[in-house]
């Protein structure tokens, strides 16, 4: 006999799948408000808006998984959006943050904004963004973390330009971003790194992105770690 066609959900059942989409979308909205809040130099205010984004962002993939949202709703590309979501929060809200702060040489805020809203894009079509074991290829676009620190620390305008400029460039490196809580192989370290880093975060964001060196050092050497565990791991 033939197989029989599967049935479709109950309408609650895709109802309930497209409410977390509804939550993946809202990290544009929390974009939305981060730009404009950035546009009043409140930029403590948009960091903390930017971190809803990012705990949406952590949450609504393993919700998706876990109540199988790609079969239930096949219309809708997760993925896409999911992609369109990550742009404006971790790279076009950021650029302008950057662009707008004075943190920039003169002369070298709109370019230095250009060249992140630029290869930002370029990386979130890259097909190859993604190896092997859940790591990511080159600087994985978090311009939302760069400026983070870029705000925290506030180095010399020219320091700060070169960071940009390195970042940029390592967009296209051939070699391993760890993924902070996909790689397995890392996880005992990172996961209570990331937490600790999200506690430090708060309190920076809290202190007007003034703590202290007992934040700030802590921060930093956290931020070290992320950046280099994957690299060091093996050029591709």
């Amino acid at each position: 006999m033939p197989e029989s066609l599967p049935t479709a959900a109950p309408l609650a059942t895709r109802a309930g799948a497209f409410t977390i989409h509804i939550l993946t979308a809202s990290g544009a909205a929390f974009a939305l408000v981060a730009a404009m809040l950035a546009t009043l130099s409140e930029w403590s205010a948009m960091f903390f808006v930017l971190g809803l984004a990012l705990i949406v962002d952590a949450i609504d993939g393993p919700l998706a998984r876990r109540f199988n949202v790609v079969e239930l709703l096949p219309r809708w590309s997760g993925e896409g959006l999911d992609y369109v979501v990550d742009f404006v929060t971790y790279v076009f809200v950021p650029a302008f943050a950057v662009a707008a702060s004075g943190l920039m040489p003169d002369g070298f805020a709109i370019p230095a904004g250009v060249l992140i809203v630029i290869t930002g894009a370029l990386y979130f079509a890259d097909r190859t963004m993604k190896l092997d074991g859940n790591y990511f290829r080159g600087f994985p676009a978090l311009w939302n973390a760069a400026a983070f620190y870029l705000f925290l620390l506030r180095p010399p305008g020219w320091i700060a330009l070169a960071i940009v400029v390195i970042l940029a460039g390592l967009t296209f490196a051939p070699i391993r971003f760890l993924h902070p809580v996909r790689v397995t192989q890392w996880r005992v370290i990172t996961m209570p790194l990331l937490a600790l880093w999200a506690v430090l975060a708060a309190i920076a964001v809290w202190t007007g992105l003034e703590p202290g060196r007992m934040v700030t050092l802590p921060l930093c050497l956290i931020a070290v770690y992320f950046f280099l565990a994957g690299y060091l791991q093996r050029v591709i």
